[in-house]
């Protein structure tokens, strides 16, 4: 009798703990790419007051996946905290440059209206983030205001990277890829840009500095709680990269080795309103391959890590490109790329998975 109960037990248990961790994650859209649309990639989230959430990503057009094809930004909604979502696209915001516009950070300002970024693409050379703003809960935009107007070249801005820090300053990091004779290359400038006046003008901060031959790319930022703001950094040499700046985005320290083992890939970080600890998403892995997806939390302000998880194992698949979103309900959405190396579809699938504030802890 013990014998068989032990054995429904070794039984039982696998089969709990899958209930469970379904329980607490969930696949709740995948796109895929189709006809005249190759490519589906770099979204965002908004919560409308009406508590629908909006989710707009880069929807690309044509036969092409390169990151210059044709491409316009798409929109789908949820009614159910992210649990289903609408089954048609709903366009936001047409092909506005030469190439394409893309890469979309959706942001709730203190003043109430909704900030939506983008970036303008009209060549290798021309690539601008752009806004526009809504006032009527994303029902109509106004017209795009360029956010960098000193300089010109290639500038990335990654999806899901806008804060407005508590001062009610706007800030972003951007990576300049261009070099003086206007050739592309893949070691990046990393520069800042704020706004004091909810995007209507901006002001260019100071360079990062880099004085090693890490390859420095895509950054994002975090306000940390003693007031400084903490640049989070894909880079080569197998971890992320950390810039500190004391002023509000004005200046910034030189690059340092963070504890986050990375390939050249970029992480996302994120604070969790129900607790004030920071939520990490990127590629936890020494390779060069964007797998496995992973979740860690700080509690000490991104000094160490703990509650480490793997979302996503798949080692074929292709994982990037993460937009970290808390809903009323207490849950977690992380939208981002989810392709698979073999059929060639690295960039070319968006997963949305929902996942508890309380599941992040276990």
């Amino acid at each position: 009798m013990r014998k068989t109960i032990k054995l429904l037990c070794c039984l039982l248990l696998p089969f709990l703990a899958a209930n469970q961790a379904t329980a607490q994650q969930q696949l709740a859209l995948q796109l895929n790419p189709g006809e005249d649309n190759p490519r589906n990639s770099e979204g965002d989230f908004i919560t409308l007051k009406n508590g629908r959430i909006l989710f707009v990503y880069s929807r690309y057009t044509g036969t092409s996946t390169s990151d210059h094809a044709p491409a316009y930004l798409a929109g789908r909604y949820s009614s159910d905290g992210g649990k289903t979502w609408t089954k048609t696209d709903e366009v936001i915001v047409e092909k506005e440059g030469d190439m394409n516009v893309m890469s979309v950070s959706l942001l709730r300002l203190q003043n109430g209206k909704i900030a939506l970024f983008y970036l303008k693409k009209n060549s290798e050379t021309d690539c601008i983030p752009m806004l526009r703003l809504s006032d009527d809960e994303a029902k109509t935009w106004s017209a795009p205001v360029p956010c960098i107007t000193d300089k010109k070249g290639y500038f990335v801005l990654n999806n899901n990277r806008v804060i407005q820090l508590k001062s009610g300053r706007l800030l972003m990091a951007v990576a300049k890829h261009t070099t003086v004779d206007g050739k592309w290359q893949g070691k990046a400038n990393l520069y800042s840009y704020f706004s004091d006046d909810n995007g209507a003008t901006w002001k260019p901060g100071a360079e990062v500095p880099n004085t090693t031959d890490i390859v420095t790319q895509e950054p994002g930022v975090i306000e940390l709680k003693d007031g400084r703001i903490m640049m989070f950094i894909r880079a080569s040499g197998g971890y992320q990269q950390l810039s500190y700046s004391n002023d509000k985005g004005e200046t910034w320290s030189h690059i340092e080795k963070s504890n986050i083992q990375s390939p050249l890939s970029p992480a996302s970080i994120a604070r969790i309103p129900s607790t004030g600890d920071l939520l990490l998403v990127w590629n936890n892995t020494p390779g060069k391959d964007r797998t496995p997806l992973t979740i860690a939390v700080s509690k000490d302000e991104g000094k160490t890590w703990q509650h480490v998880r793997n979302i996503e194992s798949d080692p074929q698949g292709w994982y990037c490109y993460i937009a970290i979103h808390f809903t009323k309900k207490k849950d977690v959405l992380l939208g981002y790329c989810a392709g698979n190396r073999p059929r060639r579809t690295h960039l070319s699938v968006t997963n949305i998975t929902r996942l508890s504030q309380k599941s992040l802890y276990k």
